[in-house]
């Protein structure tokens, strides 16, 4: 029997080591289902309930792998819903693959049913490489330029086969002009900046006294030299949310998350160092970094195309960051910024205290703070979180406590709804050892998670550690918008727009043959977690949270609090739980720190 150009595309995914694609069938597609029925399923075919859920697997694989995700998808409507989880992939600097159908060549340019052009709708999401495979020849090379510039670029990348190509006998290019060939190996290189650059980083920061450190998810790599250098420098160590289990949140001068969604700790380190070293981050909000010209700055990142461009850095580095910090570390000084450590280290424990009083307030029914809070007392210690947008991003930024081993991830850049549910279970094909958990607001819930809920069924016999648990954070409001109109505007919530339905999650996740859990009342809580945790497959728990309890942001003014106030006077729905639990949350910060015991 002969090899078709289908069964190759799927021969050569498999020595490139790829074990799964994430996909929903269609025509477009039909001669590569044929080929995975004729390899008994190898890689394996993962179905979601949707292309875009589809996408969103595959980079939550990535994220969590480091390895190759890839997706595939029919053409026509099917190559339109893969772009939201491309576009995720692309603005978080993810290596993803979309292998897509087309029409037949013979009606390509004929207006011909499901005919899109596939090439202007990708050449943006996956501008670094799309190609179209005309001829069998063309593959491996195009095959293998897409996966080499997904992992090199650390982007999305598509390639797009035409139903009848799918079909035609494999042809390997021969030894003639006009052929490409092509070879499979990709070897690990590393990127180091000059000497020279690496001794002007060193007399910046041997010259500060008060050093901040921003890590991002460029930095995952040098855990230990990140920590060296955060010592020899007496500094202290903000996190870009998708660098949030780069190091642990249990040392002492790990300030935690940065920006809207970050803490006061990290708000006062940037706002009183004179000396910034970012690592690996791309954080774009500036107005959240030092005031320009009130501190010098070292930047190091593996990208030249990123670096350089969020403060006047005085040195940007581009290189890997292990690499470039192991070369940087025997010229750094030590014994400097003993106060600067001790200020740094005393606001993260005031901040923690202010933290656990938060959470303890009083909601109606449930604290959403006190959820995430209880959570973090019971939290596997190889445990993988993921969180969706909204409001529960601020939880999940606030409360969950990193430590060695764990992982965590959202979606950082593009802040899409939808990519919690999805992106766990992409991360239970990566690590289908490992505790896996979401943290889900109803209304991403309702846009796609429960469809999803499905799939996490369908595949739950192939994972060797069961628990996968979905948590839902039931307030019946787009909470996050309620809040931005609120706070940043002073309007009221627009109840059209904002009002979701009451769905019954838990009962659903049970109609699925799944465990599912409703929690109605605070003293159940940390039971609730705990029955999750020790189920024996994926279990969806349903907290039902008070829609008052206020994300304030860390760098809060009482100007704020005032608009918040004023959306009240305007008619706002929720009017005086809404400010009463805002006051009471902010006050917390000018609390005298509590002895502990």
């Amino acid at each position: 029997m002969s090899t078709k150009v289908a069964d190759h595309v799927l021969q050569r995914l498999r020595e490139w080591g790829v074990e799964q694609v994430f996909g929903y069938p269609g025509d477009g597609i039909n001669g590569l289902l044929a080929a995975w029925g004729r390899t008994e399923n190898e890689p394996r075919f993962v179905q979601s309930r949707h292309e875009e859920m589809s996408a969103f697997q595959a980079v939550g694989y990535a994220k969590f792998s480091g390895r190759l995700g890839v997706c595939a998808a029919t053409s026509g409507p099917g190559a339109i819903h893969l772009l939201n989880g491309l576009y995720d992939a692309k603005l978080d600097h993810v290596p993803v693959l979309a292998i897509v159908g087309q029409t037949h060549r013979t009606a390509m340019g004929g207006s011909y049913q499901q005919e899109v052009d596939l090439h202007t709708l990708y050449k943006d999401v996956a501008s670094e490489f799309v190609e179209t495979v005309t001829v069998p020849e063309q593959l491996p090379n195009v095959l293998d330029r897409a996966i080499r510039t997904a992992y090199a670029r650390r982007c999305p990348t598509a390639i797009i086969i035409p139903g009848d190509v799918q079909e035609l006998d494999y042809a390997p290019p021969t030894h003639e002009f006009k052929m490409v060939p092509s070879s499979l190996d990709r070897s690990a290189w590393t990127a180091v900046p000059s000497d020279e650059s690496v001794r002007r980083a060193a007399e910046i920061l041997n010259s500060g006294d008060k050093v901040a450190i921003l890590v991002g998810q460029g930095a995952a790599g040098a855990r230990t030299e990140v920590e060296r250098i955060a010592e020899l420098l007496g500094a202290g160590v903000a996190k870009a949310l998708l660098g949030k289990d780069v190091l642990s949140d249990e040392l002492p001068y790990v300030t935690g998350s940065i920006g809207l969604l970050g803490t006061r700790p990290s708000y006062e380190l940037m706002r009183d160092c004179d000396t910034l070293l970012t690592i690996g981050s791309s954080f774009p909000y500036s107005q959240f970094l030092p005031e320009f010209g009130t501190a010098r700055g070292v930047q190091i990142d593996i990208d030249p195309h990123m670096i350089g461009m969020r403060y006047p850095y005085e040195v940007n580095l581009v290189g890997d960051a292990k690499a470039t910090l192991d070369r940087l570390l025997p010229l750094i000084e030590e014994g400097r910024g003993r106060e600067w450590y001790d200020t740094v280290c005393d606001n993260v424990t005031r901040w923690r205290d202010v933290m656990e009083r938060r959470a303890g307030l009083d909601a109606d029914p449930i604290n959403p703070e006190y959820v995430t809070r209880a959570l973090d007392a019971v939290l596997p210690d190889d445990a993988i979180v993921t969180s969706d947008s909204g409001s529960t991003a601020n939880w999940y930024a606030r409360h969950l406590t990193m430590r060695p081993g764990m992982r965590g991830s959202l979606s950082g850049t593009l802040a899409t709804m939808g990519c919690g549910v999805p992106y766990v279970i992409g991360a239970k094909f990566a690590h289908p050892d490992r505790p896996a958990i979401a943290l889900v607001g109803d209304g991403a819930m309702q846009m796609n998670g429960m469809a999803e809920l499905i799939t996490a069924a369908k595949y739950r016999h192939l994972w060797e550690d069961p628990r996968l648990v979905i948590a839902v954070f039931n307030n019946h409001d787009l909470n996050q918008v309620t809040w931005e109109l609120r706070a940043m505007g002073g309007a009221p919530s627009f109840l059209p727009s904002q009002e979701l339905p009451d769905v019954q999650y838990a009962a659903f996740a049970r109609s699925l043959g799944l465990t599912g859990i409703r929690v109605e009342k605070p003293e159940d809580v940390e039971a609730a977690w705990r029955a999750a945790l020790e189920a024996d497959g994926p279990a969806v728990v349903e907290f039902l949270t008070d829609p008052a309890v206020p994300p304030i942001p860390p760098h809060a003014t009482w100007d704020q609090m005032e608009a918040t106030a004023a959306s009240v006077l305007k008619g706002d729905a929720d009017r005086g739980a809404m400010v009463k639990r805002g006051f009471k949350a902010k006050v917390q910060e000018f609390l005298p720190g509590r002895e502990k015991k």
